[in-house]
């Protein structure tokens, strides 16, 4: 079998979705990548190598099974989606609305998940492919102001998992990517930014939103990097469930889940008092 591969990405005009159609482009690849507007389009196709842009929002559920099916008929087998389309809301639960929430859980779950069940059958038929989401450390740590999204990131964490296991004995991989920081444009223009509305918030708020703002453009992780990092699991034999891309990623988690191991032990004792008094006694 040839190693040149169709890729899918969705999200490819900027950050972490161009770095990595220009790095598969580049290795040969064919990448379908999918834009926002024609002018977007142009430029992607533009670039050297085997790229075909295809206009789409991922919140158009049925546009996104006729560009998916389209490509497998116009343009050969699917063989690695990347699910990579969305973006933060940078807002204190209080002062976020029940639209910011609607709104971000429909680009990063609700067009995640379409894109995927899109692909799914395709690749099933198969028995082959390659299913990778962009999530974020953000799906498994979090920080005060980016509840709405930490929630949309640990959903689509989730549910990745669980399909990982169901659909293993047909040859198909599932991989969530979970990049830190890195210089992109999340945090800069394509950060949603509720507005500041309660005064008690300011003191542990306002300095990590002048952080994040200003930090913007200087963050330590290298995109052309990440795609690199994931051509290589994407060439993997047996690619991980999990890939965190990062130092400061690697950091926080582990931090995360040193926290959570010392309180599971100190409480652990209340965990399993709550069970029936005759669950492991023989009959």
């Amino acid at each position: 079998m040839s190693d040149t591969k169709t890729f899918l990405i969705t999200g490819v005009s900027t950050g972490l979705g161009r770095a990595l159609a220009r790095a598969a482009l580049a290795e040969g690849h064919r990448v379908v990548g999918t834009v926002r507007t024609p002018a977007d389009a142009r430029d992607f196709e533009a670039l050297a190598g085997d790229a075909h842009a295809r206009i789409l929002d991922v919140t158009d559920h049925d546009a996104v099974d006729t560009v998916v099916d389209e490509t497998e008929r116009d343009l050969g087998p699917v063989d690695v989606l990347v699910a990579n389309a969305g973006y933060g809301h940078d807002g204190l639960f209080e002062e976020s609305s029940m639209d910011d929430l609607r709104r971000q859980f429909e680009v990063n779950v609700y067009g995640t998940v379409a894109v995927i069940k899109a692909v799914l059958p395709h690749m099933r038929k198969r028995r082959r492919g390659h299913i990778i989401a962009v999530t974020s450390m953000g799906g498994l740590i979090t920080m005060p102001g980016l509840s709405f999204y930490h929630g949309s990131k640990f959903a689509v964490e989730g549910i990745l998992e669980t399909l990982g296991k169901e659909v293993a004995d047909f040859g198909i991989h599932v991989t969530a990517v979970e990049p830190g920081s890195f210089r992109t444009d999340w945090a800069g223009r394509s950060m949603i930014r509720a507005p500041r509305a309660i005064a008690d918030y300011d003191e542990l708020y306002e300095p990590l939103r002048t952080r994040r703002i200003q930090g913007s453009g200087r963050q330590p992780g290298d995109p052309d990097k990440a795609a690199a990092a994931v051509l290589r699991i994407v060439a993997a034999d047996q690619p991980p469930t999990r890939l965190l891309l990062g130092t400061d990623a690697l950091r926080l988690v582990r931090s995360g889940r040193d926290a959570f191991e010392r309180e599971m032990r100190a409480w652990a004792e209340l965990s399993a008092s709550t069970d029936f008094d005759d669950v492991g006694q023989s009959a």
